[in-house]
């Protein structure tokens, strides 16, 4: 007999079964993250296996570099006198200037204005009765007469403005071309002296061909003292060579992977002297052969060569020059040297009969044969006369001589290496308690007033550096920019006039040019270079103004004393494009400006604090198209020093006060947002600041 199932086995198998295949889900879905993270730490292992292999690639590749670096300076050492010996001659040749200018460029001047077109003002409709069409005929006429008259004003400024350009073009012009011929003639007498034999020429000719070397590593010294003994026809030199430290002291770089840093292995001792001795044997080698080189006009029948550097002396801890090599040399046998191939220091030694150092690296001095002093016609140095020119001097040497300064003034002061100084020229110490500290100082040779970029640069070294005090030297002056920029901070801006009242004072000599303020280089832009000798020193600024719109204007100055113009002469505009004493004039302006200013504001009359500017709408027309309006402040060289915002113009109004320049009490210049409008225009404006309009 069967027995028939209720189901409850069935279900209960059938739960077993979901279990078991739950379990099994369960553990494959383990598996699967198990496998995932085993394999995302492989991934994390790989990839920071791979980024210390790149790390340590990068160390290594950049320890290789130095290591090249390393080699190819000393390979460049090694071939100094060869490489050297390539160079072309220096030429009187070189010293001449072509007698060209800048052709005349009128730029938009050039072009008249374009006038009305009648046809264009043809009545537009008018109505149907007689009566309506002759109102609007008369409406276009009027509005043709208008805009005539107005293009007909406007050609009439630009063929003014053109006549004023063309002149002052061609004032500057004949003065640069004077200039070129003067400089030409002066190079000719040169000549004609080396010929007969002037000591002055001789060496005034030979101290430039030594300048201009292109043979002459640019990071090497140059700086020469120097005469020429006429009877003898022989040039006698001192010449600086390069210090010890010019060989690298590092042999090779390489990168140690567990202290994960690079370590330099040292060059040896004996090979750093050697390399040395070699160089100086080359430099010393490379003189004579730029002397000789350069001799077009037979004037040297022999030069006495001395070589020193300038570094703290050993055994007083001084500094001063120490002579390592001297050599007198005619120009028969050194003819005959082939100087690529030769061994320097057996051509210098041996071949020309000369004396090098054996310990240069301790600098063991020789004693110089026959030196400038003995000649006794007179020792030129740095290619000036016993009062050096601070213009002309060594970069170097100049440097050397602000270091010295600081020195006679109870400082300690070194100048710094050339190449990663920081911007710093020379580190200075004043032990003087409480207000002494570190100073660090950067010397400007300049002939152009120092941009305020300089002075900033210096704030942000003193920042770096945590010196207590910046100081920038310069043979030149500072503009009112650099001065607002520098008070109230720990810098001091020394001035070419004060630098060389200094000097004087501490017992050292030095001198501008002819002795008279720093005058600035000549640049090719006319309006940039006529300028009144009053105003030569080239401490100004020019005022750039900007606007969108069409609209046609000129723009005014005046100098005020509160809100008075101080007379007529002291109102610049169309008709008076300049001060008497030049510190304000009108200039061509150059994109984008559409008009621009001169002014020197060291140069304003005393009695003056402000200076007021206004744009003035051409007739015809008013300011609603003045907008986007701006003043860029630029130096002399018309590098953006900073932006001015001023008011937009408004309909109706016909001028506008854009702004005045106000003096301070400490003398700095400052900016004071203007903003009135006159619907009187120009006369209007004029007639507030007191100048009757008759």
């Amino acid at each position: 007999m069967s027995r028939r199932s209720n189901g409850l086995v069935a279900v209960w198998a059938e739960a077993q079964r979901q279990q078991q295949r739950q379990q099994e889900a369960q553990a494959r879905y383990q598996r699967d993250q198990e496998r995932a993270q085993r394999a995302y730490q492989r991934e994390v292992a790989r990839s920071q296996r791979e980024q210390k292999a790149a790390y340590r690639e990068q160390r290594e590749a950049e320890a290789r570099r130095r290591t090249r670096e390393l080699d190819d300076r000393v390979e460049a050492l090694r071939g100094l006198l060869a490489a050297g010996c390539r160079a072309p001659a220096f030429r009187a040749s070189a010293l001449t200037r072509p007698e060209l200018v800048e052709p005349f460029a009128p730029g938009p001047l050039a072009h008249p204005v374009p006038m009305p077109d009648p046809a264009r003002y043809e009545a537009q409709g008018g109505g149907w009765t007689a009566g309506r069409r002759a109102q609007a005929q008369a409406e276009a006429r009027a509005r043709f007469e208008r805009d005539w008259q107005a293009a007909q004003a406007a050609e009439a400024q630009r063929q003014a403005q053109f006549a004023t350009y063309q002149r002052q073009y061609q004032e500057w012009a004949d003065a640069r071309l004077a200039e070129i011929r003067l400089h030409n003639a002066g190079i000719a007498e040169m000549t004609a002296g080396l010929r007969a034999g002037d000591a002055d020429a001789a060496v005034e000719y030979f101290s430039a061909a030594l300048y201009a070397s292109t043979g002459w590593p640019d990071e090497l010294p140059r700086q020469v003292s120097a005469a020429y003994d006429s009877g003898a026809r022989q040039l006698v030199l001192n010449w600086e060579l390069p210090r010890y430290d010019v060989v690298p002291e590092a042999k090779s770089v390489r990168y140690l992977i567990n202290a994960d840093q690079e370590k330099e292995s040292p060059r040896p001792v004996t090979q750093r002297r050697a390399l040395y001795r070699d160089v100086l044997a080359q430099c010393l080698l490379l003189v004579l052969r730029d002397l000789f080189a350069a001799d077009e006009f037979g004037a040297l029948e022999s030069v006495a060569l001395n070589g020193f550097v300038d570094d703290h002396d050993p055994a007083t801890g001084r500094r001063m020059p120490m002579f390592l090599g001297t050599v007198m040399a005619t120009r028969a046998e050194f003819d005959e040297l082939h100087l690529e191939q030769v061994n320097a220091v057996n051509c210098l030694v041996d071949g020309l009969r000369g004396q090098l150092s054996t310990r240069p690296d301790q600098y063991a001095a020789v004693r110089p044969g026959r030196v400038p002093e003995d000649v006794g016609n007179g020792v030129v140095t740095h290619g000036g006369d016993e009062e050096p020119d601070l213009y002309e001097m060594d970069p170097l040497a100049f440097e050397a001589l602000v270091a010295e300064l600081f020195r006679a003034m109870g400082m300690q002061a070194v100048t710094t290496q050339r190449s990663n100084d920081g911007g710093v020229d020379v580190d200075a110490l004043d032990p003087t308690p409480i207000r002494g500290g570190k100073i660090v100082v950067q010397v400007k040779r300049y002939r152009n007033t120092v941009p305020p970029t300089a002075v900033r640069d210096l704030y942000g070294t003193v920042q770096d550096t945590g010196a207590n005090k910046g100081v920038l030297v310069t043979t030149s002056a500072f503009g009112p920019g650099s001065h607002t920029f520098a008070n109230g901070k720990p810098l001091e801006l020394v001035p070419g006039s004060e630098l060389v009242d200094l000097l004087h004072r501490h017992g050292l000599r030095g001198r501008l040019g002819g002795g008279e303020r720093p005058v600035p280089a000549q640049r090719t832009a006319p309006d940039d270079d006529i300028r009144d000798d009053e105003n030569r020193d080239g401490d100004h600024n020019v005022l750039g103004m900007y606007w969108s719109g069409s609209v046609a204007l000129d723009v005014c100055a005046l100098v005020c004393r509160g809100t008075r113009v101080l007379d007529d002469d002291h109102f610049v505009f169309f008709n008076n494009p300049r001060t008497p004493d030049g510190s304000v004039r009108a200039l061509i302006p150059v994109a984008p400006d559409k008009a621009a200013l001169q002014v020197g504001f060291d140069a304003l009359p005393s009695r003056a604090d402000r200076l007021v500017l206004d744009p003035v709408a051409n007739p015809g027309a008013d300011l609603s198209g003045f907008t986007d309006a701006g003043i860029r402040l630029l130096d002399a060289e018309r590098a953006p020093l900073d932006q001015l915002d001023v008011s937009d113009g408004r309909p109706g109004e016909t001028a506008l006060v854009l702004g005045s320049f106000r003096r301070r009490a400490n003398g700095d210049w400052e900016f004071v947002t203007g903003g009135k409008g006159y619907r009187g225009g120009l006369e209007e404006l004029v007639t507030e600041y007191g100048i009757d309009v008759e």
